[in-house]
């Protein structure tokens, strides 16, 4: 299916991930007016002047009036909220969709706040971002060749659903779809808990005592493992609350990886030490390989 334009497309939230998708609708000519919401007047600015966004507006009841797509980007803990404000606002043909990182809760929230809109609703997740942040940070190509998640409602029409998949396509994007409890449990090992213990890892080295001493001397391994440490800590918050029961499973089966890793340590093992090691080198090699 190819893409139908969007006449008004309405940003809720207006950073790296609304951004972006805003500039590849604008690149495929399939968007005539975009709409950005939020609370920064600088942010918005700067995004009319990126030509990010056309309008700017702090007013989301007033923005999604007339709108065809709305799009909320902002941090997930957010857009309860914001779906209590546009609920009486939105034109019945209206579609809504999302950039959150954890989905059962926004699944619920839809059903919460937009329950005459739910055929009308898509679910979703681009697997794409940046430690930068902001409207300054949209850019065009974020998402080529990246993959987007659709965690589509009961409810949602297959009309709906084919809309958002080809919209998504136009941005150069690569789309699945999966229910929102194994998507949840998915990015739970392989997104949010990784974010956690790199946060987790540089707090570690401020504690101690010469901890500026230390990161004085990093190098390259150190910067590679804490780049995302450098993340948005209000979003990093409501993911993890979000997600909670799978962050903690999976955060508790790493706790017990590093209490083998101790033991292996004490021990001086180093025959099942050099095996511990490579059976990790070797999984995190063939991934890299698949991923070029």
């Amino acid at each position: 299916m190819s893409a139908q334009k969007i006449n008004k497309l309405v940003l809720l939230g207006t950073g790296l991930i609304g951004g972006s998708f805003s500039l590849a609708l604008k690149r495929a000519r399939l968007v005539g007016e975009v709409v950005g919401v939020g609370r920064n007047a600088a942010n918005l600015a700067r995004a009319i002047e990126l030509r990010v966004i056309d309008v700017a507006s702090h007013d989301a009841a007033q923005a999604v009036q007339g709108a065809d797509l709305v799009f909320l980007g902002t941090p997930v803990g957010q857009m309860g909220a914001l779906m209590a404000q546009i609920a009486p606002h939105l034109p019945s043909h209206c579609i809504v969709t999302d950039g959150g990182s954890t989905k059962q809760d926004v699944c619920a929230l839809y059903r919460q706040f937009l329950p005459n809109q739910l055929a009308s609703c898509v679910p979703g997740h681009p697997i794409a971002g940046s430690d930068l942040s902001g409207a300054s940070a949209a850019t065009y190509g974020l998402y080529e060749g990246r993959r987007i998640v659709l965690t589509p409602l009961a409810e949602t029409s297959a009309e709906t659903l084919a809309t958002v998949r080809a919209l998504w396509q136009a941005c150069g994007a690569i789309v699945y779809e999966m229910d929102a409890a194994t998507h949840d449990g998915v990015f739970a090992a392989v997104s949010h808990v990784p974010h956690l213990v790199s946060f987790a890892y540089m707090n570690a080295v401020l504690g101690k005592d010469n901890g500026e001493q230390c990161l004085d001397f990093a190098g390259t391994g150190f910067r590679d493992f804490t780049r995302i440490a450098g993340s948005h800590p209000e979003m990093w918050r409501d993911i993890t609350l979000a997600n909670r029961d799978a962050i903690l499973a999976d955060l508790r089966a790493n706790v017990a990886q590093l209490q083998s890793l101790v033991a292996l340590i004490e021990a001086g093992e180093a025959g099942a030490l050099t095996e511990y090691i490579n059976q990790a080198s070797q999984a995190r090699s063939a991934w890299g390989k698949k991923r070029i």
